[in-house]
This record gives structure tokens, sequence and C-alpha cells, in this order.
């Protein structure tokens, strides 16, 4: 017996028309393929093949269905021999199970607690009291209680422990929940805690519509203020697009994706009737998510926000998609709005008419080196060319990159075929003007966001300036997020180093968050940045916590200045020790930041103790006695309390 989760993977990944076409001449009319039909042996073109709706029709014989119903008439198969030789040719494993054997697929536990809290967390956003400032909120936004009720949305009361008292009351256990990803046990703490409080809740579904995650929006300043589940069997954030369950049929229907950034954009969309609308859930697309993107729809809308950020983000994400043979064009918001306030404003038409004058990424990248003046002369010009190569080179379609190549020749008045040369050439032999190497991991480049719409005042020569990534050893070093920087390359730079305090707490912290990004997450969920005291680390933190889970250690440090930049390069080359002393030295740092709170308050008391009244300093020291109480929890060895330290 084959699953029908796996049957619906093996259709959804199945071209119909590219099948059929093996064994049928087709031919586009209009929106679909005709061709003679095969089962009445007819000679005129009454065969209808749509893409869109993954179906075929006769229109003499009045054969129709779908891709299995095709292969299985046409070569005489049973049906599950049909779906195996399918799932052989878009690479798709395909297990059939004798029904006597068959058992519950392992993900259906997490499924059917993820869904039994997506309920819970609806009813507590229409609850009387606990609700009242997340309806407020979402009210503000535009979101209406329709608008809640089809997309799901619900609220996550500040209580810790209130969803673990509801699911166990329906027998779902600790580690159930903690297997979920609905519960998390933090160092030095003794019971699990709901992982999401005081949130707007966004349930995240798979592709087959099975409940996988959630998205938690803040209602104040609390940081971060989007917080997703963690990873799990069932939730791998790099493989999932938000959305996309409701709107891959139009996909397919209208053959186009939007791209938007966040959870309430998709949503604004969709309201507004357009509803071939996902998000990644991170800054830029993944590789596994610009391929589930082409598996419904040729062509991919990118409708990022207008900051530089979003701009990043577009660029990035086009060259993902450029390497799935996607067409990709670019829409250019307004200053200040993002989809969201833009449709809010100016409704589907007015987006409408944005997408309809939405530019294809490579002509975009051309206009902002134009309005930034790069091809003014021969020295800007071999700065230009080396920031649009990388996009030649991401194009996997043959035709798209001969229509590149062609129009950065137009550009640049230079011969393709020596353009053409310099795209085949591996990416570190491209040179800039000082000799440097010109970046090729998807990033067009600080400077070529910095355009006149995004407000920079950024002259073109300054992209000329030497940068500490002009390496690309180095370069590549940080793309592996993981390894070591080292070399004399990396550490010839003009930046000094940085005179600061040493604080070995928040070190430690910093280098185990570059090698595993959920302790950013872990760490803002009970802090803000302020909670470290050197400010170069301080920085380092909010570029990470602002940063996606894929982005790379250079896409990270372009948003720092001089000294946080040199602290980022001096955390990436200190040696580390064993992996033992390691974890125990993040659990231990762990333990020291979450003791900051404490001892600030400890801090205070002893300071407000002497000029309290008798009364307020027995309240005071049955504070501090609750306070070291919980210290020696966190910290079971430490000096006598005197002052704050790490």
């Amino acid at each position: 017996m084959i699953s029908d989760e796996t049957v619906e993977r093996v259709r959804s990944a199945a071209d119909i028309v590219q099948i059929i076409s093996e064994y049928v001449p087709l031919k586009r009319s209009g929106a679909d393929y005709r061709g003679a039909c095969p089962f009445h042996g007819g000679t005129k073109p009454n065969f209808s093949v749509s893409q869109k709706k993954g179906s075929y029709h006769c229109f003499v014989c009045s054969e129709s269905g779908d891709v299995f119903t095709f292969v299985r008439k046409r070569l005489g198969l049973d049906w599950p021999s049909a779906i195996k030789m399918i799932g052989e040719r878009v690479g798709i494993e395909v297990i059939d199970t004798p029904s006597r054997m068959v058992v519950a697929d392992p993900n259906e536990r997490n499924w059917e607690v993820l869904a039994t809290a997506a309920e819970w967390f609806r009813t507590q956003l229409a609850a009387e009291s606990i609700g009242r400032d997340a309806r407020e909120y979402l009210s503000g936004r535009g979101i209406d209680e329709s608008a809640c009720a089809r997309f799901g949305i619900g609220f996550s009361p500040r209580d810790p422990q209130s969803l673990r008292r509801y699911l166990h009351g329906l027998g779902f256990d600790d580690a159930r929940l903690l297997e979920a990803g609905l519960l998390v046990l933090r160092d030095g703490e003794t019971e699990p805690r709901q992982r999401f409080f005081g949130r707007i809740m966004f349930p995240i579904v798979d592709e087959l519509g099975h409940h996988v995650a959630f998205g938690g929006r803040a209602l104040g300043d609390e940081a971060p203020k989007y917080l997703n589940s963690g990873e799990s069997g069932v939730f791998q954030k790099r493989r999932t697009l938000y959305g996309l369950y409701a709107a891959k049929n139009a996909m397919r229907r209208n053959s186009r994706a939007i791209v938007v950034e966040g959870y309430l954009d998709a949503i604004r969309l969709a309201l507004a009737g357009i509803e071939e609308v996902v998000a990644p859930l991170g800054t830029a697309l993944t590789e596994e998510q610009g391929e589930l993107l082409v598996r419904y729809a040729p062509e991919v809308f990118l409708l990022y926000d207008s900051d530089e950020a979003g701009q990043k983000a577009t660029f990035r994400s086009g060259k993902e998609l450029l390497r799935h043979r996607a067409s990709v064009r670019v829409v250019t918001l307004p200053d200040g709005d993002d989809p969201d306030t833009f449709v809010r404003k100016h409704g589907r038409g007015g987006l409408e008419t944005l997408l309809a004058q939405a530019i294809d990424l490579f002509d975009r990248q051309v206009q902002v080196l134009e309005r930034l003046g790069w091809f003014a002369n021969l020295r800007k010009q071999r700065l230009a060319i080396d920031k649009l190569l990388p996009t030649i080179r991401a194009a996997r379609d043959p035709l798209t990159r001969e229509l590149y190549l062609a129009r950065l020749a137009d550009v640049s008045h230079l011969d393709k075929n020596m353009l053409a040369s310099e795209a085949d050439e591996p990416p570190t032999t491209s040179r800039t003007a000082r000799g440097a190497v010109a970046r090729d991991d998807g990033d067009p480049g600080p400077s070529v966001e910095a355009s006149s719409e995004l407000g920079s005042d950024r002259a073109p020569d300054a992209a000329s300036a030497p940068s500490p990534y002009a390496n690309a050893q180095a370069r590549n070093a940080w793309k592996g997020k993981r390894g070591r920087v080292t070399g004399p390359e990396w550490q010839a730079t003009n930046v000094p180093p940085r005179p600061r305090k040493d604080q070995p707490v928040e070190r430690t912290l910093l280098r185990a968050m570059l090698i595993d990004r959920s302790l950013v997450e872990r760490v803002a969920e009970r802090h803000g940045s302020d909670v470290f005291r050197d400010l170069s680390y301080r920085a380092v933190f909010q570029a990470l916590l602002s940063a996606g889970h894929d982005d790379d250690l250079e896409f990270i440090a372009e948003g720092l200045s001089a000294q946080p930049l040199q602290a980022l390069r001096d955390l990436t080359n200190t040696a580390e020790g064993n992996a033992t002393e390691a974890a125990l030295d993040i659990s231990m740092s762990l333990a020291r930041l979450n003791a900051r709170p404490l001892e600030a308050r400890m801090d205070e008391i002893l300071a407000e103790m002497s000029r309290a009244t008798v009364e307020r300093q027995n309240e005071l020291m049955r504070e501090r006695m609750e306070l070291d109480r919980e210290l020696r929890l966190l910290l079971p060895i430490r000096s006598p309390r005197t002052k704050p330290k790490g």
C-alpha cells in the first residue's frame, strides 16, 4: 500500500505535459496543449492536456484523468506500478507496503499534537480577556475575526505553563510536547515551559496541510519580534514555505508565484484575492524552497520590503530561483511601504499594476548600477560587470543565460562572446579594480543595493575601497559557517584590533551562536541585546538576531561597523577546545547570562535597604533571599555576592 502523502508528492512533482508528450505529440493551444487522442486512434487535435489542472481530456471519446490515469491506460499498468514509474521520473522513492503491514506514519503523533495546540491558540485569541490585546493589535493591522478564522491565527497567553496544563489534560505527556517543539527545557531549569507565550500565533502547515510548526509575533517590543518553532522531525525551516498549501492551486492556475517576507504580508495579499503568495521562514530563499516553488509555478515575483535588507534578500533569492530555471521578476515598492501597507492603501488593483510593471532580476540589477553611474567610465564598468556575472552564472536555463549575456553586452558595449568566456571562468578569477575577488555568493554586494531608491548617498567610488572580504579563500571559509577562519589573507586587514574589556561569558556564547544559530533564539527569548555589556558583542548579537538561520557570516558582517566587525573576526579565529569543555563553557555562560538580571536586582535591593523603612526592609530581605535561592539553582558554585560579575 502506498501512502496518500507519497501519491500527492509524486502528483505534485510530475509534469503531465512532459510525460504525455513522450507518447503523444503535443502543441500549445492557448493555455493548454493539444494532440491526437491515443485512446481512440484519432488524427485531429481533440486531445487536450492542461498543465495547470494536471489533467487531460478527449472531446471525442471523453477519456479523461490525471497523469496516473494516463500511464495506467496507455501502458497497461496497475495503480502501484503507475505511481512507482512516475516517482522514478521525478526522483521520489515510492514504497509499496503490504496492507497488512501498514503502520501509522511516525510523524502522525506530532501532527496531532500540533493541530490540537493550533485549535487551543485560536480559542485563546477569542477569549474575552486573554486575547483582548492580541485582537486589538490584529484589528489595527486590518485583520478581523473572519480573517483570523481563515488563516488559523491564535494567541499564546503569557502564562508559560497554560498550554502544557491543557495538553496534559488531553493525555499528551511532556516527552511528546518536547518532541513536537511546543515545550522547551532550558539550562538551569527543572520544569519545561511552552516555547511561545504572550505572542500572536501563526500556524505553519506543510505542502500537504499537516500542522508542523508555529510562528509567534510579539505584541510589544520584545526580541525577537518573530519567533519560529525549532527544527523537529516534522519541521525543517529550509524546506518549508508559509502559505504554500493554500497557495499551490492558485500558483498552478495562474502560472506564477509571489514571494513576500512575512506572515502578515502573505495574509494581506490573500485577503485581497491574490492567493498565489508564499513567504520563506527566513531572510532569503533556500535551495529547497526554490525547488518547491518551481514545482508549482514557472514564474516567480519577488515582492520584498523596500528597505536595504529587503533588496539584499531579493537579489539573493532571485539567484537561487535562477538555479532552478525559474523566470524571476522583481517588484519595486514605493519607499516606506511593505506589501501589507501597500495593499491596504491601494488594494488588489494597485498591486496588480506593480506586478505588471515588475522587471527581470537581471534588468533590475542593471538598472540600479546605471543609476549609480557604474557604467560611466572603464574602472567603474569593470566593477559593474563583476557584480553582474554571478547572476549570469546562476542562470541554468540556456536561453535566459543568452539573454542576460546579450543585455550585458548591450549596456557595456563589449563583445558577447568575450563576456560569455568571462562568465564561464571560475568565480574566484573575476577581478575587481584593486585585485580583489568579486562576490559570487548570490548577493550583489552592498553597493548594488545602495541605490537612490533606498535613499543612499553613497558614491559609486566607495565600492572600489578595499574590503575585508576581498580574498576568496577567506570568503569561502565564512560561507562554511561552522569552520574557523584562519590564514594570513583573512588576518591581513586594514581594521586595527579593537581595544575592549575582556568578557569571557559573552565571548563564549557568541562563539557558540556562530556555530549553532538556535542559541540566538534561546538567549533572545529571555534577554534583550542590552544584556551584552560589551558594545561590540552587543552589535554582533543584534546582527545575528536579525539574520536568518541560513544567512552566511559575510552577509551578516556587512551591516557591522569597524569595531563589531573586528570582534566578529576575533570570534571566528579563536581556537576551540574539545567538545566536552565547549559544552560546559556554553552551559555555564548561559547560566551566567540568565543570572545577570537577578544580580542586578540584588544590587538594587542593597542600595535601597539603607533608606527603606523597617517594614520595607523586611520585604526587600525576603525578596533578596528568594533571588539568592534562584541564583544558587543557576550557579551552584559562586563567590560571595558583592557586585555583578561576567
